[in-house]
C-alpha cells in the first residue's frame, strides 16, 4: 500500500499527555496502524480502536494496584514513565503481547490498554497472522489485547517504546474524523484487583468488542 492510502493523519504528542481516564475514551474510533516489511515488500495493517482501558500511574490517589506502574519505575515499565505518545508492549502468559499506550508528562506512569480493534486496512493478513482463513470474522482477528497485537504482528522486540506519534515510526496511531459518540464505560476486565473501577471504555454494541455482552452493549 503506498503511503498516500494510509488512512487519516497522525495525533499530536499533546493528545497523549493526560490522565488515561481522559485518554483512553478520546482514543475510541482512532486508528491503530502498522507497516510492516518483510520479503515481499511493505504492508499495512490498521484497525479502528473500539475498546480500550485506563490504568492509572502511582501518583493518583489511591494508586491503581492493576497498573504496571503501581510499584514504580522498572526496566520493564519504563516506557509508561517516559514521554508520552509511546507503545508499551508486554507479554502475557508467556506466549500473548498486549500494547499500552503511555500517557501524562515524563514521570508520571499512566497508560491505556488497547483492548480491541475493528480492522480496516489488511484484514486478510491479518487473518493469516492468526492463523485463519481468509474472510474469517472480524470478532476473530483483533477482539481482546492479545488477539489485535497478534493480527498486527506487535511484539516486544522490535515494538515497545515505539513513538506512536512520529512519522518515521512504524507503528502509529491517527485520526480520521470518525464519530465515536456512543461511548459505554464499565469496570475493567480481565483482572483481579480494582476490578470495579469504572475505567474501561467501549463503542456500545461493536461486534469487536471483547469480553461479556453484559458489558458491551
Amino acid at each position: 500500500m503506498s503511503a498516500s492510502r494510509i488512512p487519516g493523519r497522525l495525533l499530536p504528542r499533546a493528545f497523549f499527555e493526560a490522565p488515561p481516564e481522559q485518554v483512553a475514551p478520546r482514543l475510541l474510533g482512532k486508528i491503530l496502524l502498522h507497516r510492516i516489511k518483510d520479503e515481499n515488500g511493505t504492508k499495512v495493517l490498521a484497525g479502528r480502536i473500539v475498546e480500550a482501558e485506563a490504568y492509572l500511574g502511582p501518583h493518583n490517589d489511591p494508586p491503581d494496584p492493576a497498573a504496571h506502574t503501581f510499584r514504580g519505575p522498572t526496566p520493564r515499565n519504563s516506557v509508561l514513565f517516559g514521554p508520552a505518545g509511546h507503545a508499551y508492549v508486554y507479554v502475557i502468559y508467556g506466549r500473548s503481547f498486549c500494547m499500552n499506550v503511555s500517557c501524562e508528562p515524563t514521570g508520571r506512569g499512566g497508560g491505556v490498554l488497547l483492548r480491541a480493534l475493528e480492522p480496516l486496512v489488511g484484514a486478510d493478513a491479518m487473518a493469516a497472522n492468526r492463523g485463519l482463513a481468509p474472510g474469517a470474522p472480524a470478532c476473530q482477528l483483533t477482539s481482546g489485547p492479545g488477539r489485535l497485537c497478534q493480527a498486527l504482528r506487535i511484539t516486544r522486540p522490535p515494538d515497545n517504546g515505539l513513538d506512536l506519534t512520529s512519522p518515521a515510526s512504524p507503528l502509529q496511531i491517527r485520526e480520521d474524523g470518525f464519530p465515536a459518540d456512543d461511548i459505554r464505560v464499565t469496570p475493567r476486565i480481565g483482572i483481579h484487583v480494582a476490578v470495579d473501577w469504572p475505567l474501561r471504555f467501549v463503542l456500545r454494541g461493536h461486534p469487536c468488542v471483547s469480553g461479556p455482552a453484559s458489558l458491551r452493549n
